[in-house]
């Protein structure tokens, strides 16, 4: 697993849900946000610290400044409103649309992942395609439609594409994920 994604994941939540210092929405929201906060920063615990024998820093050397510089660039100029916390929730949107690059990247380099990291990567990509219904759904029934969210998601689904073709045609046939040469 690459830390650098999971470090990428974890920003993404904290500058998602900076809102909880802000505003109530509910007990059920709050503690889904801070799961996602805690947990974020758990799987990044136990990656560099508790399991660090187990990490391959050497094959996960893809750098996150050539990912988050451009995004926090790409939210300050485009967003709902030009506020603190609208601009760092934008921030979450677009860095979640690319921080599985990292991952992607590590897995290109080593040219194999082990089936346990395929079925991780594809639960995902299938978080996010799972979006997807939950935008159409909300057009339809609510008439709400956000173009930041929803151009994020599709560039991640893009991204996401050549992997579910490999996990399709080779994970689910029971073979390890490997790259072709």
């Amino acid at each position: 697993i690459s830390g650098k994604s999971q470090i990428l994941f974890a920003l993404v939540f904290t500058t998602r849900y900076l809102d909880l210092l802000t505003s109530f929405i509910s007990l059920y929201n709050t503690s889904m946000k801070m799961i996602y906060i805690g947990c974020s920063y758990a799987t990044v615990y136990l990656i560099y610290m508790k399991f660090r024998a187990t990490y391959d820093g050497n094959h996960d050397s893809f750098r996150v400044e050539f990912l988050v510089v451009p995004v926090g660039g790409l939210s300050v100029l485009i967003n709902h409103d030009f506020s603190p916390l609208e601009i760092l929730w934008t921030f979450s949107i677009y860095l979640e649309s690319v921080a599985i690059l990292p991952q992607l990247f590590m897995i290109s380099k080593t040219g194999e992942a082990e089936t346990i990291t395929t079925h991780y990567l594809f639960c995902l990509g299938l978080y996010r395609a799972l979006y997807l219904f939950n935008w159409i759904w909300r057009y339809y029934f609510e008439g709400f439609f956000d173009m930041i969210a929803i151009v994020a998601g599709v560039v991640q689904t893009v991204l996401y594409c050549d992997f579910f073709y490999l996990y399709v045609t080779k994970v689910l046939k029971g073979k390890k994920l490997s790259l072709p040469a």
